[in-house]
């Protein structure tokens, strides 16, 4: 996604809990991104690093640690709820569902003093939420999506937009575990999906969308 808003002409704020790791992306992806420090879980993190940005137009709900944090081979050897370990359910919980609330609640305020903006917050499939051997992830993700109805409908009215984004499928990321077998590899999605919607989000063309789940597999501009 910060790609291909990259490419489509956006300055992009990539952050991270680590500062010169967000800096490191954030370089590679080109003189249209800077890279800041931010830990979704900290408020007073949060209002740093959004004061250092400066003026957002967007903001992108994608932060999340996935569930390898829980148990390392989810997909090839996955365990029930009760032997998750209560301090990683915590992490998940604190990451997906605090840190969209969190980072929502000091942007929005500010977008809706400057008199409009967009927010997207990047869900996963329905089946996702609810498939065994995946808790926390599966329900944080459910909590996330029903927060972003609630943002939605308190938003309703006001010159802020914000919308539901999900790839439509597994997507080939650094929360796939490392040594899954090839024949579940090969039926990932490539992450680029994401950069169409996005960018269409983004721009003019949806002035007035508000509300909507939009599946990235699925989307034609």
């Amino acid at each position: 996604m910060a790609d291909a808003l990259v490419q489509a002409g956006a300055t992009v704020a990539v952050t991270g809990r680590d500062r010169v790791r967000a800096e490191a992306v954030a370089g590679e992806l080109g003189g249209g991104a800077a890279g800041f420090a931010l830990d979704v879980r900290d408020p007073a993190s949060i209002r740093d690093a959004v004061d250092a940005v400066g003026a957002i137009d967007l903001l992108v709900c994608n932060a999340g640690i996935g569930q390898r944090t829980v148990n390392p081979d989810f997909l090839t050897d996955p365990q029930p709820f009760w032997k998750a370990a209560p301090d990683a359910f915590g992490d998940v919980v604190a990451t997906k569902i605090m840190g969209t609330f969190l980072v929502a609640r000091e942007v929005v305020p500010r977008m809706l003093a400057a008199g409009g903006g967009r927010v997207v917050v990047i869900s996963m499939n329905e089946s996702t939420m609810t498939r065994a051997g995946f808790a926390p992830y599966g329900p944080s993700g459910a909590a996330v999506e029903a927060l972003a109805r609630v943002m939605a409908a308190d938003l309703e009215g006001s010159p802020v937009a914000l919308n539901i984004l999900l790839p439509g499928g597994a997507t080939e990321t650094g929360m796939i575990p490392e040594g899954v077998p090839q024949e579940l590899r090969a039926g990932l999605l490539d992450p680029a999906v994401m950069g169409p919607p996005i960018v269409w989000l983004a721009g003019p063309a949806a002035d007035g969308v508000h509300g909507e789940r939009i599946v990235a597999t699925e989307f034609r501009r």
